[in-house]
């Protein structure tokens, strides 16, 4: 009897440090479920144009607000659920519209429709100050909102601001190193190409500029090395009202477009007729074909949205080609 009752006790004995051991395990599978699910969840604050956001975990569903910004979304593989739609297009651009088939549009820059962003339920609004500060407390009321300063030609500023806030910080840098890449690859190919005097010129519904060194265009034929006219630069004085950006000019400016090189390019979107007609008007005058570049075959109509209008990254790489495609021999 004593035996039976040994026996007994050595079994509950085993009984207890087995289940003891099954919820130590399953305690430490929590702990380790918990710290995993910390991590996803690890906030994160952005400083931007209007103030600090604090973002929870790395954004899935996000609204970008500037064409430039939806191109450094798409180089650093991510697609908006919701984009505004670019400045041409049917709503996008031809050099991003397949990869933008599923994505909502949001309105314009110019004018955003808050009740779209809301219906897509996003955990990060990315915008712009200087296009969208009036409505910035509707859009934090939906969502984490992060804001860039303003739309210049150095687009690598923003960008740099975007990668931050959608926690991609490190391919954001392989994105610019590739582009610099890009130029560097590009400035060898041209060699002494790049002595040459270029002048960029854009025509719209009935008005002309010309294009300078703060531009998207500028900045690029700037970081490869081409030199801008003497001329050209006496017309950018410290009154123009767009800066070093561009100047609206008159057909009697039309001998000082000239350079070694031009690009030109026409913003009429959904076929605007009367930029069309700009566009003609100007490069059929006797005073444009009589530009020495013009004469040489040298003057290179190249595209509005690569060149000037979309401002990201990816213009900025096809920007590059189209010079290697047009310069390169």
């Amino acid at each position: 009897m004593k035996a039976i009752k040994t026996i007994l006790s050595l079994l509950s004995v085993m009984t207890i440090f087995l289940l003891a051991a099954c919820g130590g395990t399953d305690e430490k599978t929590t702990e380790k479920n918990d710290t995993t699910k910390t991590t996803e969840e690890k906030s994160y604050t952005i400083d931007h144009a209007m103030g600090s956001t604090t973002i929870k975990g790395t954004p899935k569903r996000i609204v970008m607000l500037t064409n430039e910004g939806t191109e450094a979304l798409l180089a650093m593989g991510v697609t908006p659920v919701g984009a505004v739609q670019s400045w041409t297009g049917d709503p996008w651009y031809e050099h991003i519209a397949d990869k933008m088939k599923d994505v909502k549009v949001v309105g314009t820059e110019s004018e955003v429709n808050v009740e779209a962003i809301a219906a897509l339920k996003p955990d990060l609004i990315i915008g712009n100050k200087m296009r969208q500060e009036k409505i910035y407390d509707q859009l934090k009321a939906i969502a984490p909102t992060v804001y860039a300063e303003t739309l210049r030609g150095d687009w690598k500023e923003n960008f740099k601001l975007y990668a931050k806030a959608i926690n991609k910080e490190e391919k954001g840098n392989e994105v610019l190193s590739a582009f610099d890449t890009h130029v560097s690859d590009l400035k060898a190919k041209l060699g002494d190409a790049v002595n040459q005097e270029v002048s960029v010129v854009r025509f719209l519904s009935g008005t002309t500029r010309i294009y300078y060194t703060d531009s998207f265009s500028g900045i690029i034929l700037d970081q490869l090395g081409f030199k801008r006219t003497s001329q050209q630069t006496e017309l950018f004085t410290a009154d123009n009202k767009l800066g070093n950006l561009a100047i609206e000019v008159g057909k009697e400016v039309i001998p000082k477009m000239d350079g070694d090189l031009i690009f030109y390019f026409t913003y009429a979107p959904n076929g605007d007729k009367t930029a069309l007609g700009t566009a003609k008007e100007w490069t059929n005058d006797p005073l444009w074909k009589n530009l020495n570049a013009v004469k040489n075959g040298h003057a290179y109509e190249v595209s509005d949205a690569v060149w000037n209008t979309a401002g990201g990254v990816l213009a900025a790489n096809l920007m590059l080609d189209d010079i290697e495609n047009k310069l390169v021999k």
